[in-house]
């Protein structure tokens, strides 16, 4: 048992996941941290969305559709404007990541050691071999955004990120897709007095052809994001209101 007890707002961004998501679900609703599900459907095409209306009553849960497919980034902003808890942490929906993992996620709150937690896939915590070829693109990754933002993460890629709320919703976010991932780093990065804390977390990829969704057009994609938001970027868009009332 721990003392985390319905302080999580959950943000589960789907689209097209008809064979996972109510697992993940229940495995979520399961969890004593959970105080909400946010969830947004990013217009799936399956039978996702008839699976989501079976939670429709259920007064923990939030469903919202889009009525066209805009993208991971697109969906957590929906998702990051409508949580109401002290932390909020972003689940994906196919599995991958387990929320047994929550209570890792949110003692370095509790410690005061942080105001982001980050959820690391590659800092030695057992599980199931990988494909060699897209572990090493997320580290190529994680190390030319750690370049630019001098920050040094160890998997900038991750999904579990957890925020205190108010650092979360002082942040202006633009990307549609993938791109969500190197903002994140570059944006955080940026605000002086951020604490920003790893912790190993456990791991169970799937194959490409059980349905995982980003591809070599996306680790493109993540490279010109990093270079344009660390180099050409005007900072001072970035944020909603001043820092000195939020990092104490």
């Amino acid at each position: 048992m721990n003392n985390y007890k319905n302080i999580l707002s959950v943000i589960l961004p789907v689209y097209n996941e008809e064979e996972s998501i109510k697992e993940i679900i229940e495995a979520v609703l399961a969890r004593p941290e959970t105080g909400e599900i946010i969830i947004i459907n990013d217009a799936s095409t399956d039978s996702t969305k008839e699976v989501l209306e079976k939670f429709n009553d259920n007064a923990l849960i939030k469903i919202f559709h889009h009525e066209k497919n805009q993208g991971k980034g697109a969906a957590l902003r929906t998702g990051f404007a409508q949580a109401a808890l002290s932390y909020v942490i972003i689940q994906d929906a196919d599995n991958e990541y387990t929320p047994n993992d929550y209570p890792i996620l949110l003692k370095p709150f509790f410690e005061n050691k942080a105001d982001v937690v980050y959820g690391s896939r590659f800092m030695g915590t057992p599980g199931f071999v990988r494909n060699f070829r897209h572990e090493m693109g997320n580290k190529f990754l994680t190390f030319l955004s750690n370049v630019f933002t001098d920050i040094h993460l160890s998997d900038m890629e991750t999904c579990y990120k957890v925020f205190r709320r108010e650092i979360l919703q002082n942040i202006k976010f633009e990307s549609d897709r993938f791109a969500i991932e190197p903002e994140f780093a570059a944006k955080l990065s940026n605000i002086d007095g951020l604490k920003i804390y790893q912790v190993p977390i456990s791991y169970q990829p799937r194959r490409f052809e059980e349905g995982k969704k980003i591809g070599w057009k996306d680790g493109v994609s993540a490279i010109y994001h990093i270079i344009k938001l660390n180099v050409f970027s005007d900072r001072s868009k970035w944020y909603k209101k001043d820092w000195g009332n939020i990092i104490k």
